[in-house]
């Protein structure tokens, strides 16, 4: 029988297919196995753990329901935790461990949190920071070993009979329409909002997520590494997709391990985000630069090879013959470097360079790009392995039970079972976002084909010159970012005479640049300031220039020294960027721009 709540994926690949890597981690530098029979009895007894506990569903009305907090990097005890949760019909509020103590405050009191837990001391400490002002807290637990509080297993010793019995009882009285989760949103603006999922929701998308992508990858032995955080919608359905279809998770170190934990680990796939993937293809164009003579030409030889690929057109034997060279004398390395077994690469959270997607497509290695939102479970249309539902330059078609539809001002609405529950205390911003069944998402967008869904701007970034004229800056920032020499960028220009730029330069690849162009420029502050780089600047966004109209051409930036990150407060956790805290942050350097 398919599983119709979400805890009922272990169940399932129990049944079906135990694994004895269902998850793993490393231990003493050693990789630790979870099987499925394992993962399954640590479940019970953490459900056990917490009814002693007093923690529990009560009268299972969402605000009668237990919350329980979760502070931590990727590890198989979140997920442990989040199974027991569900299982004995609390509910689990995922927090980034990276959340403003401010931020962190606001959702302990407004889920009325009784209960957190944490990786280690530094989170246990944040948490700790903001103890006074939250009365709900009654209890703090982590993952590591930290003095000053308990450790989880402390949990498991709290399990007796009587518990486990009704744990049982519980479970089975849990309806699909239940409410699963509530997960904030931090959002680029505003204070967050909690979005509420049921089982259901979130059922529906793993069923069309494996469906759609997992069904083509083979369901016999596949390994996933996990490193994108669990907090987040994307990576944690994902998760539960990994366990209905038996994927072994492993759980990466952290992000300065991921090189060397794929090479371990030789997963078949794994989900990222567009940046990640940035940086990965960086350090690689840094390799084939540092490359000298015959090594060097393959490399770019490749390159420009892949770069001319495109799904379903045909360019015949000879290019053919050249991308089979290429793939045997260049791209395998790249496949190495990432395992050597990956059927795909799972990408959302934001736009991907279609370039990016090219490259690594011509050298097998799929990426799939998706779309969707917290609010939509969160996959509303996805890019498959099989070519006639993948489209470069697109987000995919819309999966299994969802519709979409394109409002008259262009923005993309939804339908379908993954559309949430609603924002929790906030019937107000409800009613706004979703009107007769469908989810308003911000977004803008156009269907290509008459299938693929191509995503063009978020609504409330588009802004209007003095002038009167429209501007998406999305576009123009992506096109931007294709350069090596720009690491990050946010197109301005609201009510102002024209449109303009803020740029953070990609400072190794401009070091190299000033040591190849006699320059002696130093740090980053120094090299901004620079007039021949200031010079260099404008013949690249010139260049640029050229793809876009009138309106929409940069006239004016200005270089900043440092990068924008989300502990810094520029970035969202999903490496978005905080529009308003950027403007607030550089308001000098567009003042000086439009002075």
């Amino acid at each position: 029988m398919k599983p119709t709540r979400v805890f009922d994926c272990l169940a399932y690949q129990l049944e079906n297919q135990p694994l004895e890597d269902a998850f793993a981690a490393k231990e003493g530098g050693k990789w630790k196995k979870y099987s499925s029979q394992q993962v399954n009895e640590l479940v019970d007894s953490l459900c056990a753990g917490f009814l002693a506990m007093g923690i529990g569903g009560n009268d299972m009305s969402i605000e009668g329901r237990d919350k329980v907090a979760i502070l931590s990097k990727n590890r198989p005890e979140w997920l442990l935790i989040d199974l027991a949760i569900q299982k004995i019909g609390a509910v689990l509020i995922p927090i980034y461990p990276t959340v403003h103590v401010s931020d962190l405050e606001f959702v302990l009191n407004d889920a009325a949190v009784k209960m957190v837990f944490v990786n280690d001391e530094e989170l246990f400490l944040k948490v700790q920071s903001v103890r006074a002002n939250t009365p709900t807290v009654k209890d703090v637990y982590s993952f590591e070993h930290v003095s000053a509080t308990k450790h989880w297993k402390e949990m498991l010793e709290k399990t007796n009979e009587d518990n486990l019995q009704k744990v049982h009882a519980i479970a089975a009285s849990i309806k699909p329409e239940d409410l699963f989760t509530i997960i904030y949103t931090s959002g680029t603006t505003g204070t967050p909002k909690g979005v509420m999922l049921s089982h259901h929701n979130v059922m529906s998308n793993v069923q069309s997520a494996f469906d759609c992508i997992f069904f083509d990858l083979g369901i016999k032995g596949n390994k996933a590494l996990s490193f994108l955080p669990l907090n987040h919608i994307f990576e944690r359905v994902t998760s539960f997709v990994y366990i209905y279809s038996s994927t072994s998770i492993y759980y990466a170190e952290d992000l300065d391990k991921i090189g060397e934990n794929l090479k371990e680990v030789k997963p078949h796939m794994f989900t990222t985000v567009p940046r990640l993937l940035e940086k990965v293809y960086e350090k690689i164009m840094v390799k084939g630069k540092e490359l000298t003579g015959v090594k060097r030409k393959l490399f770019f030889w490749a390159l420009d090879l892949a770069n001319k690929f495109d799904l379903g057109k045909t360019q015949g034997v000879w290019y053919n013959l050249q991308l089979a060279l290429a793939n045997k004398l260049i791209f395998s390395k790249w496949r190495e470097a990432l395992g050597g077994n990956i059927k795909c690469i799972i990408t959302g959270a934001a736009a991907c360079q279609v370039k990016l997607i090219k490259v690594f497509t011509a050298g097998n290695i799929p990426i799939l790009e998706g779309y969707g939102q917290t609010e939509s479970s969160p996959v509303i249309t996805a890019n498959r392995l099989n070519p006639k539902y993948r489209k470069f330059g697109t987000v995919g078609v819309t999966i299994d039970g969802v519709e979409v539809k394109i409002a008259e001002d262009g923005e993309i609405l939804c339908k379908g079972p993954n559309v949430m529950m609603g924002y929790y205390k906030r019937p107000d911003l409800t009613a706004e976002t979703v009107q007769d069944g469908w989810l308003h998402t911000g977004d803008i967008g156009t269907m290509i084909d008459g299938k693929f869904l191509k995503i063009t701007d978020r609504k409330k970034e588009i802004f209007k010159t003095s002038g009167g004229k429209y501007v998406a800056p999305q576009p123009i920032e992506n096109k931007l970012s294709e350069s090596s020499l720009i690491e990050q960028v946010m197109i301005i220009g609201a009510d102002e005479k024209f449109t303009a730029a803020l740029i953070v330069p990609s400072y190794n690849n401009l070091k190299e640049w000033c040591m190849e162009n006699g320059l002696n420029c130093g740090s980053p502050a120094e090299m901004a300031n620079n007039e021949k780089v200031m010079d260099y600047y404008r013949e690249i966004v010139e260049k640029f220039n050229a793809n876009f109209n009138h309106v929409e051409q940069v006239k004016k930036f200005e270089l900043l020294p440092h990068e924008w990150t989300v502990e810094g407060g520029e970035l969202t956790p999903t490496l978005k960027l905080k529009r308003k805290v950027i403007m607030e942050k550089y308001k000098d350097s567009v003042a000086r721009i439009y002075a």
